[in-house]
């Protein structure tokens, strides 16, 4: 196997581990950020929520690699492009999830501190844990955009040098857009985080994500390009 190939292998795997950790983090944080008792319910299930911010970790680290795995093929395409896929996938949006992760342990510890604090001071708890959770609803969809303009670069990059089929980019590119305007929409408070149709429109750029993945395992990159970049 040459390191092409290695690298296409890695690739792939990374986004499908990373995109799974990220899933896991919506389907445990789903049932206890959504509704006016969300204290209560994070209090209940602390470790659960602890797990759903390790989940939201372990997907940031593990998408952060790509970036770094592939900057040395991109660079001979388009080395500003290149670079500027490793700062919005491998530097700010790990940054971005780091910092999600830190706002939620805050979240849970504020958790018990609400219930510990009972009636009395229910109000002043709910204030405060409504202002990280929109704090942490604002760094998700923040990080959305640095991630939609991060994977614009790349699928535009793969588009240009043809490294893998064109119809993966091009399909990458309008789902990504698609993605775009839902963080966009979260942003501006125009949609919930959790609503389904926030599902709905990311669901085409998952989609693509683990076909471009299991395409880079199976296929690799295109072995006639492989000229170019040595």
């Amino acid at each position: 196997m040459n390191n092409y190939k290695k690298t296409a292998v890695i690739v792939g795997v990374l986004y499908i581990l990373g995109t799974l950790a990220g899933i896991l983090s919506v389907i445990f944080t789903s049932s206890l950020l959504d509704g006016p008792d969300f204290l209560n319910k994070i209090a209940a299930s602390q470790n659960q929520f602890k797990l759903a911010a390790l989940c939201v970790l372990v997907m940031g680290l593990m998408l952060a690699v790509v970036p770094v795995m592939l900057y040395p093929i991109l660079k001979k395409y388009n080395q500003r492009l290149a670079l500027g896929y490793v700062v919005f996938r491998g530097a700010l949006e790990t940054f971005g999830s780091i910092l999600l992760v830190i706002t939620w342990l805050f979240l849970g510890n504020l958790s018990l501190q609400s219930v510990a604090g009972g009636a009395l001071n229910a109000s002043f708890f709910q204030l405060l844990g409504g202002l990280f959770l929109k704090g942490a609803d604002s760094i998700s969809a923040v990080n959305g955009l640095i991630f939609g303009l991060g994977a614009l670069i790349l699928y535009y990059v793969f588009y240009q040098s043809k490294l893998v089929p064109r119809w993966l980019s091009v399909w990458g590119i309008l789902a990504i857009l698609l993605n775009l305007t839902t963080s966009i929409l979260v942003m501006f408070n125009l949609q919930s985080p959790f609503s389904p149709i926030n599902y709905v429109m990311n669901f085409p750029i998952f989609l693509q994500e683990m076909v471009m993945a299991v395409w880079l395992i199976v296929k690799g990159f295109n072995p006639n390009k492989f000229s170019v970049i040595n």
